[in-house]
């Protein structure tokens, strides 16, 4: 019997994605908890869905603000270094909010600013991550590699919501301080990893090597239509803000269920991910986009309608693994598509499309909630995305045709 191409091997075979894999999961996880006793936080202190919105876009700012500059590091400078820094800033973030919560309570000024700098630091760990990815691992085995990093992700989402929420209801100080010993515990981990590939060198700063990655998104239309589908799909179906208003008023689950509703989502991707680590897509891999994000949609309008608890998480796994779908066929198209040399610079601009399209879509969340009410507001945003779906597939035709992820099998060898 012949041994299995590289493709098929575990990616877990492999030490330095294993220890990725780890540092990955760790820091996720205390960024889930932190999200959930942020928002419990702000909410308990303010009542208003508008700060909830705002919360995600203090985040936002600055990832924007940085994206250029956060995508030209990741290319010249070694890459597990930054995400060291990353973890460090994060630790303190924690400590503070913890410190915070234990000697009275912070000003909703000084929660805003802390949560800035939290996004800063998460502007410069996001294309570093996905910039470190294919080094990792063999070119050959890339697919399976984005799937089975996102199960590290969802395993995150799934376990950090829970236990953040737990530990809150016990302590707020509790929480933090968690939080801040898995940004330690992920920092060890993503110093033993061994990449590779190297940073390119440590080019010169100018305006022609900052735009170099927003010029190669714009020259590939199969790249930029998944960017940009993904960003409109996430802007429009960002429920996720609105979730303490749902666990305390409309639910009435309490910090606790407000942690099993922000971890559903994740179970539904997890599982995704899982399968797809197996069996990554590999024909018609447009088409499963674009049916992934229709699914979003329709399940972001099955949650906001929901008066149920049961019904509401089945609704938030169902728009967890449709969205994992999206998320894997989006990654490997990137990373495969983009030399190692570019990889950090285009990453960076995938992370204001995607990732903090995340925060910004909590602030649209909040801002229309405010503005027409809770349930209004998530479902529209579930047709939005639906609308988007029919629009992308008519501007980006060779994105619906796209039909491989990587090379077949027998390439490798």
């Amino acid at each position: 019997m012949s041994p299995p191409s590289i493709s098929q091997q575990s990616v877990f075979a492999h030490r330095p994605f294993a220890l990725f894999w780890a540092s990955r999961v760790l820091s996720t996880t205390a960024f889930q908890m932190q999200s959930v006793a942020v928002g419990w936080l702000v909410y308990e202190l303010t009542g208003s869905a508008l700060d909830l919105g705002l919360v995600g876009l203090a985040q936002f700012v600055p990832m924007l603000a940085l994206a250029l500059v956060t995508g030209h590091v990741a290319d010249n400078f070694d890459r597990r270094r930054i995400l060291v820094a990353c973890q460090t800033v994060k630790l303190l973030t924690a400590t503070a909010l913890g410190l915070g919560s234990l000697y009275g309570g912070m000003p909703r000024a000084a929660i805003f600013a802390v949560i800035f700098v939290f996004g800063a630091a998460r502007a410069f760990e996001m294309p570093t991550l996905q910039a470190l990815l294919p080094g990792v691992v063999p070119e050959p085995m890339l697919p399976r590699a984005v799937a089975a990093s996102a199960s590290a992700n969802q395993t995150a989402t799934i376990a950090g919501p829970a236990l953040g929420g737990l530990l809150y209801a016990a302590s707020p100080m509790l929480a933090f301080a968690t939080c801040g010993i898995l940004y330690v515990l992920s920092a060890f981990a993503i110093v033993c990893v061994r990449s590779r590939l190297k940073a390119a060198g440590r080019a010169p700063v100018s305006l022609d090597s900052l735009l170099a990655g927003i010029r190669y998104i714009h020259r590939n239309p199969v790249i930029m239509g998944a960017i940009s589908l993904d960003l409109f799909a996430v802007l429009l179906g960002g429920a996720t803000a609105l979730l303490p208003i749902y666990a305390k008023d409309i639910l009435h689950v309490g910090p606790t269920g407000l942690g099993v509703l922000r971890a559903a989502p994740g179970v539904g991707a997890l599982a995704m991910s899982l399968y797809l680590a197996r069996h990554p897509p590999r024909r018609r891999v447009g088409r499963q986009m674009f049916a992934a994000v229709a699914a979003f949609g329709v399940a972001t309008i099955a949650f906001g309608l929901s008066a149920s608890f049961p019904l509401s998480l089945v609704a938030l796994v169902l728009l967890g693994a449709s969205d994992m779908v999206s998320v894997v066929i989006r990654a490997s198209l990137l990373q495969l598509k983009t030399p190692d040399a570019m990889r950090g610079r285009v990453s960076a601009v995938n992370s204001v499309f995607i990732g903090s399209s995340n925060q910004l879509g909590e602030f649209e969340s909040g801002l229309t909630a405010a503005w027409f009410g809770t349930v209004p507001s998530v479902v529209v945003g579930g047709v939005g995305t639906l609308v988007v779906v029919l629009l992308w597939m008519r501007f980006f035709p060779a994105l619906a045709r796209a039909d491989r992820l990587a090379a077949d099998d027998r390439a490798d060898g």
